[in-house]
C-alpha cells in the first residue's frame, strides 16, 4: 500500500483547527455550468439504470460476464463524453488480479469441542454453508466461543479484546438475518475475531443446498495483507444438525433466539474449528473503470477531485423465481451517477481548474477490493487527490433527503453545507449519520480513499427491505429525487475542483482514520 503524503500539508492541516479554516467563498455557478447541470435528469438517470440493472448483467457478480459488460458499457461512456482513459494499457479498464478457487468437499468441516476433550461435534460441510470462503486460509481456524442471541446490536458488544480471535456462535433468525448480518461482520472485522458461525433455524435440505452452491467455483484475493476490509469466515449451520449431537444444545438456542435485548456472553468451555480446504484452479481478474477531466488550470490541473462508486453487486440467488439481484439502488444508481456527472462535467465551460477523476469500481460487495486495488496502483498519486466523493445507494427512501457520512473530518462539510444553501431550487436536505451504530464509515470504496489520506464524502439514502435481494430492481428507484442529488454534487465538485486551495482534514479525524493506517 502506497501512503504518498505531502508532510508540509499535512502540518499545515494540524496547525490550523478545522474550526478556525474560512470556507472559500463560492461564486455563483456560470451559465455554461448551471447548463451543464441541467444535462442531469430524471430520463437520464432511470435509463441508465435501467441498463446497468437490467436482468441481462445478470447481478454484476464480480467477476462475471455481466459485470464485464457492465463495465464496457460504463467505459463507452465515457469514451463519448471525451473523457481520457486512465485504465491499463491506455484504455478505460484498470483490471486486479483474482484466483478461481473450489472447496474440497470432502476435506472441510465444521466442528464443536470442549476444551478438556469430553464433548465432541463435527458437522461434514454437507450439512453446513461457508458463506465468505474468500477469508479461509486453506488451514483449520481455532478459536474459542462467544454465542450472541436476540436482537444483535454491536454496539452493545464486549470490548473488543474480549471478542478477539474467538467465533462468535450467532442463534439466528433467519427472517431477519439480512438486516443484521453486515453490522455483524463488520463488528467481526473491526474485533479481529476468528469468523462467525450462524446457528440457523433454516431447514437442514436448505443449507445443504446452499452448501453445494458454495462449493461450485469462487474467487479470492491474491493476499490480504495490508486490505481494510478483510471478511472473516462466516458458516451456516443449522441447529438441528448441532441438536442432534448434542441434544441439551436446544435449550440454550432457544432462550437465545428469544431474547428481547442483545445477549452476549463468552463460553469458554468449548472451541469452534472451521476447515475449508480448497484446490486453486487458477488466475483471473476482475475491472475497475477510470477516466479523467483535465482541469483547465496549468497548475491545479495536477490535481484531481475523484468521484467514485461501485458497479458490482452480488450475482444470482438459485432457487428463486426471480433469481437475479438487479442491484438497481446498490449501486447501479450511484454508477449512474458517476456517469451523470461525467457527462456534465465534460460539456463545453464546466470544465474545473482542476482534474477529475470518474471511477467505478468492483468487487465492492467482496469487501472493497476494486478500491483498494486503485488506491494502492492510482493513475496518479494519491497526494494529487485532494478529495474522493462516493456515491453508494442514492436512489431510494426518502424523497427530498441525503445523508452525507464523513462531512465532520474536513473541511469539505463546510463547503457541502455552503453548496446547498446556494441551491434551494434543488430541495434538498443533507443530514449527518442517523446510523452511527451500523459503521457505515468503513462499508464502502471512500473508506480506502480516508484510510490513505484523502479527505471523503460519502452519500447514501440507507437501506431498505429490498437490500441485498431480487426486490432491488429499477423500477423502484425515485429517478427524479436521484437527478436532484446529483446536481448538488455536480456543484458541490465544482466548488472543491475550482477552489484556491485543496480541502484540509481534521487534524483529529486524521490522526483517527489515517495515522493507524500508516504505522
Amino acid at each position: 500500500m502506497r501512503y504518498l503524503l505531502c508532510l508540509s500539508i499535512l502540518t499545515a492541516a494540524a496547525a490550523t483547527p478545522l474550526a478556525a479554516q474560512t470556507a472559500t467563498k463560492l461564486q455563483p455557478p456560470s451559465k455554461a455550468v448551471t447548463e451543464a447541470a441541467g444535462t442531469i435528469t430524471a430520463a437520464d438517470v432511470a435509463r441508465r439504470v435501467g441498463i446497468i440493472a437490467d436482468d441481462s448483467m445478470m447481478g454484476r457478480d464480480t467477476p462475471s460476464p455481466g459485470l464485464e459488460q457492465t463495465a464496457a458499457y460504463i467505459a463507452a461512456q465515457f469514451k463519448a463524453f471525451g473523457l481520457e482513459p486512465a485504465g491499463d494499457e491506455g484504455g478505460y479498464l484498470q483490471r486486479y488480479p483474482l484466483i478461481r478457487r473450489r472447496l474440497k468437499v470432502e476435506d472441510s468441516y465444521m466442528q464443536a469441542a470442549e476444551v478438556d476433550g469430553m464433548g465432541l461435534v463435527i458437522l461434514p460441510y454437507a450439512t453446513s454453508a461457508i458463506h465468505h470462503v474468500g477469508a479461509l486460509t486453506g488451514e483449520p481456524i481455532t478459536g474459542s466461543m462467544v454465542f450472541l442471541g436476540g436482537p444483535p446490536d454491536p454496539e452493545k458488544f464486549p470490548a473488543d479484546s474480549v471478542l478477539k480471535g474467538k467465533f462468535l456462535m450467532w442463534v439466528m433468525d433467519w427472517a431477519t438475518v439480512d438486516q443484521a448480518a453486515d453490522g455483524i461482520m463488520m463488528k467481526a472485522m473491526s474485533a479481529g475475531m476468528a469468523g462467525v458461525i450462524g446457528i440457523s433455524n433454516r431447514d437442514t435440505a436448505v443449507v445443504r443446498r446452499e452448501a453445494e452452491r458454495a462449493a461450485r467455483v469462487q474467487v479470492s484475493r491474491p493476499s490480504t495483507e495490508g486490505q481494510a476490509y478483510v471478511i472473516p469466515p462466516g458458516v451456516e449451520v443449522p441447529e438441528a444438525a448441532i441438536v442432534e449431537q448434542v441434544p441439551e444444545a436446544q435449550q440454550t438456542f432457544d432462550e437465545l433466539r428469544a431474547a428481547t435485548v442483545t445477549t452476549v456472553f463468552p463460553f469458554p468451555e468449548w472451541e469452534a474449528t472451521v476447515m475449508a480446504a480448497d484446490t486453486v484452479l487458477g488466475p483471473t481478474s476482475a475491472p475497475n473503470v477510470v477516466a479523467i477531466l483535465e482541469g483547465s488550470d496549468p497548475v491545479l490541473k495536477h490535481e484531481y477531485l475523484v468521484y467514485s462508486a461501485h458497479m458490482d453487486h452480488i450475482g444470482i440467488s438459485p432457487g428463486q423465481p426471480d433469481s437475479i439481484n438487479n442491484g438497481a439502488d446498490d449501486d447501479a444508481s450511484g454508477t449512474v451517477g458517476v456517469i451523470e456527472l461525467a457527462e456534465a462535467f465534460s460539456r463545453p465551460g464546466a470544465r474545473p481548474k482542476r482534474s477529475v477523476i470518474f471511477l467505478a469500481v468492483s468487487g465492492e460487495e467482496k469487501g472493497l477490493w476494486g478500491s483498494d486495488y486503485y488506491t494502492a496502483n492510482p493513475p496518479v498519486s494519491l497526494h494529487q487527490m485532494v478529495a474522493n466523493i462516493n456515491l453508494d445507494m442514492i436512489g431510494r427512501n426518502w424523497p427530498d433527503t441525503i445523508v452525507a457520512i464523513g462531512p465532520e473530518h474536513s473541511d469539505l462539510g463546510q463547503t457541502l453545507a455552503q453548496v446547498n444553501t446556494a441551491h434551494p431550487e434543488l430541495g434538498m436536505t443533507v443530514i449527518d449519520d442517523p446510523w452511527p451504530e451500523e459503521n457505515f464509515f468503513r462499508r464502502s470504496d471512500h473508506f480506502n480513499f480516508a484510510r490513505n489520506g484523502v479527505p471523503i464524502l460519502f452519500f447514501f439514502n440507507g437501506n431498505h427491505p429490498d437490500y441485498h435481494g431480487v426486490g432491488d430492481s429499477p423500477d423502484k428507484i425515485n429517478a427524479e429525487k436521484e437527478s436532484r442529488i446529483v446536481k448538488l454534487l455536480f456543484y458541490v465538485g465544482q466548488a472543491v475542483a475550482n477552489a484556491d486551495e485543496r480541502p484540509k482534514w481534521n487534524p483529529e479525524s486524521y490522526a483517527k482514520i489515517v495515522e493507524p493506517a500508516e504505522e
